[in-house]
């Protein structure tokens, strides 16, 4: 009975301690208001964007504390919030659209910690606030292409009903107008399309001897078009914040059109601005190799082509007509080709007519070239008699043309791309799916802790004075065996930190009740062993086997209390949502790390004083 752990053992204890404390270490840093700069497409931060960024806060009198290289973006600092605000706004107007400008806060850790990833804790809305998007969806949009199409829909049935019409034209801002020479035809056609068209309300209209048709979507039919729009809209949203590696994000509809987003203790603010509105698609097309480049890009551009700019800004003739489209896709990965260069894997979605007939007609166009357009919608604000309103325009570009060795099945690969990063967005992109309507972001701005700061300041005091009531209540109860307990408790916190910091959990106000409670929980493994220890020296056994007999007995003991919470904390997790899976998952780290620290690491230490020693005493309390 001499109480002794191997020298393995004590290792062990001794390397998960440096983890612990390792990992945990970042989060007594400070963190900075910052803006990050984030090239778009094929533009680089250079050094003279660098002297540009600085003469820009120098002429505006904005002081900075900081300007960093981070990877591929760069990022400045700043001491206060107004100052980080004035200084976005300010950069933005200077550096223009090729680079997007974004807030964000911007830990202190030095860099020594950073190259064994070792980051601050991520702390959720509730504590750390984060960046909030206010995005509005562009419904008009959506409904104008639903007209667009609906128009030539009638248009094909009245010619295949033999009615003829005049005209037929897209009405601003919505509406179908079909003019005829007759009342006859008129009625006619109202017949025919009032039968078809559910969703158009068809009113005749007669004034000066015209006779014409207005179709106007109905009410219901414009809510269930703008309801779909914004749940189409949330769903990809949801889907582009979690494959950036948000957690507890929020994705919430606010009134008719808006989309709120909230990203707790976001770090890489610029690439989430650039991802969550982009709007932009795929579009697969044949290249025309049977008019010449150059009579094209002197302005004679054959009928059923179109000219474009392809990455590198060279001209590119295309057949008009895509062959595919990337709403086709249901997978993409970003990796590398054969020579290392990164390419996109796409799947595409088996068994649909649109696969067929890519398949089909790439097998009939072997060994000619292909290129595939990312097609980008991009909004424009513009002040128009007075009145500020967003433009679109659709900003379409090659980025890869390839020549078709056979005919392309649901499996292939997009090779030529730029980067790495923009293989990396471009596959996210074409996974998280293509936003049907145009979305703008209205607003945008860092936010505060949303319970207020008495609230955070009364959430850390309570883990606070919890702690220090039981390291006192134990010190002083069970004298040097208690100052034990109040080591493992204290390693119980710093090893939650750690597993949170190391996996990126994010930690909000209930996962802070859920440590106070854990450090409540965690010390009555303690109190059994030690009560059974002094029961064990009331009977008279020697204090080695005293030790021995407390630790052993006790284990079943604690492991039984331990596992029926850690089943309720397990149940939290799957069924609840928010909060209370924050607090679940705070319960579960907690109650595996105090296993550990109260039962391991305790005895540890009592091995280390009084393991293979001779002793009359304990100095275990009254």
């Amino acid at each position: 009975m001499q109480n002794r752990y191997p020298w393995w053992k004590n290792s062990l204890l001794v390397v998960l301690f440096l983890f612990g404390l390792l990992y945990s270490l970042p989060n007594i840093f400070p963190t900075d208001p910052a803006v990050q700069i984030s090239a778009k497409g094929g533009a680089l931060i250079t050094p003279q964007v660098v002297q540009q960024v600085s003469d820009t806060l120098h002429n505006n009198k904005l002081d900075y504390l900081a300007l960093e290289r981070e990877k591929s973006d760069f990022l400045v600092r700043f001491a206060s919030n107004d100052v980080q605000l004035k200084a976005r706004d300010d950069l933005s107007a200077a550096l223009g659209d090729k680079y997007v400008v974004a807030l964000n806060l911007a830990p202190r850790t030095p860099h020594w910690l950073a190259a064994v990833s070792a980051e601050p804790l991520k702390l959720g809305l509730d504590l750390r606030g984060g960046v909030y998007f206010l995005l509005e969806v562009d419904v008009d949009s959506m409904m104008q292409n639903r007209e667009r199409g609906d128009m030539h829909s009638m248009g094909d049935e009245l010619r295949a009903a033999n009615i003829r019409y005049t005209g037929i034209f897209e009405q601003q801002p919505h509406g179908i107008i079909m003019r005829f020479r007759d009342a006859r035809t008129m009625n006619q056609a109202n017949n025919e399309l009032g039968g078809k068209f559910h969703d158009y309300q068809l009113l005749k209209v007669t004034a000066n001897k015209r006779f014409a048709l207005r179709a106007v979507l109905t009410n219901s039919a414009q809510t269930k078009i703008t309801n779909y729009a914004i749940d189409q809209a949330m769903h990809i949203l949801n889907n582009r914040v979690n494959a950036l590696g948000v957690s507890e994000a929020v994705v919430q509809r606010q009134g008719l059109n808006h989309i709120s987003v909230e990203l707790p203790g976001i770090q890489d603010t610029a690439r989430a601005k650039s991802i969550i509105g982009k709007v932009a698609t795929l579009s697969f097309q044949l290249v025309d190799t049977d008019h010449d480049l150059d009579s094209a890009v002197a302005g004679d551009v054959p009928i059923g082509s179109k000219l474009y700019m392809s990455s590198d800004g060279q001209p590119v003739l295309l057949h008009d007509k895509a062959i595919l489209r990337g709403d086709s896709v249901t997978y993409a990965t970003a990796s590398f080709d054969q020579s290392g260069k990164p390419s996109v894997n796409v799947r595409l979605g088996g068994g649909s007519s649109s696969v067929s007939a890519f398949n089909r007609i790439t097998g009939e166009n072997i060994g000619k070239p292909m290129a595939v357009v990312y097609v980008e919608t991009k909004s424009e604000k513009k002040k128009i008699n007075g009145k500020t309103i967003t433009v679109h325009h659709q900003d379409d570009k090659v980025i890869s043309v390839a020549t078709i060795q056979s005919a392309l099945g649901s499996n292939f690969v997009i090779t030529g791309l730029e980067s790495v990063k923009y293989a990396q967005d471009l596959s996210l992109l074409l996974r998280s799916g293509a936003l049907l309507a145009p979305i703008n972001i209205v607003q945008e701005r860092t936010i505060g802790p949303s319970m207020g700061a008495a609230n955070v300041h009364t959430g850390l005091m309570s883990v606070i004075v919890g702690f220090l009531a039981v390291v006192l209540f134990m010190a002083f109860y069970y004298r040097l065996f208690g100052l034990f307990a109040d080591m493992a408790l204290f390693l119980n916190l710093v090893f939650i930190v750690a597993v949170f910091s190391a996996l990126g959990v994010t930690l909000t106000l209930p996962g802070i009740a859920a440590m106070v409670l854990t450090v409540g929980m965690a010390v009555d493994a303690n109190v059994l062993i030690y009560e059974r220890i002094r029961e064990e020296l009331r009977n008279g056994v020697s204090p080695q086997a005293s030790i021995h007999i407390g630790y052993e007995r006790a284990f079943t003991t604690i492991v039984d209390a331990n596992v029926t919470t850690l089943i309720v904390a397990l149940v939290l997790f799957a069924l609840g949502s928010g909060s209370v899976k924050g607090f679940a998952v705070t319960l579960i780290v907690g109650l595996l790390a105090s296993m550990v620290t109260s039962i391991v690491y305790t005895r540890a230490v009592v091995n280390w004083i009084y393991g293979g020693r001779n002793i009359k005493k304990l100095a275990i309390g009254i």
